[in-house]
């Protein structure tokens, strides 16, 4: 594994990016690595840009902040790319040598030039209908964040599932504080669903479908992963 991994997550608001980062944070913590996850938006309402990141690292981690060179990025809403709905532009901006990308869409969106940007760079590109997925097992498309992280970690394997069922737990089975927006999403999330251990499994389960789609993706490339 890299000494340092860095997760740019490019959505829009409501859509749970900062949950999930703080999610995906928590579950390497559980592991006993060290993560930091950090979101950057500007007015809290639905549809409006919004992005996280996540450092992991086997060492303490001092840098806060925007990631400009991420090994992966995940756009978490088509939007994101259709219409510039993004802090970072174009979205694979800073992508180092041989990174991720994981975007939320039922079908190939990006251009002859940006795919050729990214074939230049390398880059492993991995499209999932998480919203769809969110909506099948969930039934709700508030969960397309946790398919979009079962992706990611069924991709490059930065986390065990083991992990992010201690962080679901963690996140939504226990008095978790939040602020502003994001305790307002967690609140519209558990009135989806009518007890708490419902939302825990249809997460987890969110998570899981989303982890067998991205571990068979891995698998088709017959090549090395990032992590």
């Amino acid at each position: 594994m890299r000494k340092r991994i860095n997760v740019r997550i490019s959505g829009l608001g409501g859509q749970g990016a900062v949950t999930s980062a703080h999610v995906l944070a928590t579950a390497v913590s559980k592991e006993g690595r060290n993560a930091i996850s950090n979101p950057f938006f500007g007015a809290e309402k639905r549809m409006a840009p919004a992005e996280s990141y996540v450092r992991i690292a086997d060492q303490k981690i001092y840098d806060r902040g925007e990631i400009v060179y991420p090994d992966i990025i995940m756009l978490y809403h088509p939007q994101v790319y259709t219409q510039g709905k993004c802090y970072t532009m174009p979205f694979y901006s800073g992508l180092k040598r041989g990174g991720v990308v994981i975007i939320n869409t039922d079908h190939p969106l990006l251009s002859d030039e940006d795919n050729e940007r990214l074939n230049e760079l390398e880059a492993k590109l991995l499209y999932i209908d998480a919203t769809q997925v969110a909506v099948d097992i969930a039934g709700t498309e508030l969960a397309t964040n946790m398919a979009m992280l079962g992706a990611l970690v069924g991709a490059t394997k930065v986390v065990k599932m083991e992990s992010m069922d201690q962080a679901l737990q963690d996140r939504f089975g226990k008095k978790y504080v939040a602020s502003g927006g994001t305790a307002t999403l967690d609140e519209a999330i558990k009135k989806k669903f009518a007890k708490k251990e419902q939302l825990l499994l249809k997460n987890l389960q969110t998570i899981q479908k989303g982890f067998d789609i991205g571990a068979a993706w891995a698998e088709s490339l017959k090549v090395p992963m990032l992590v």
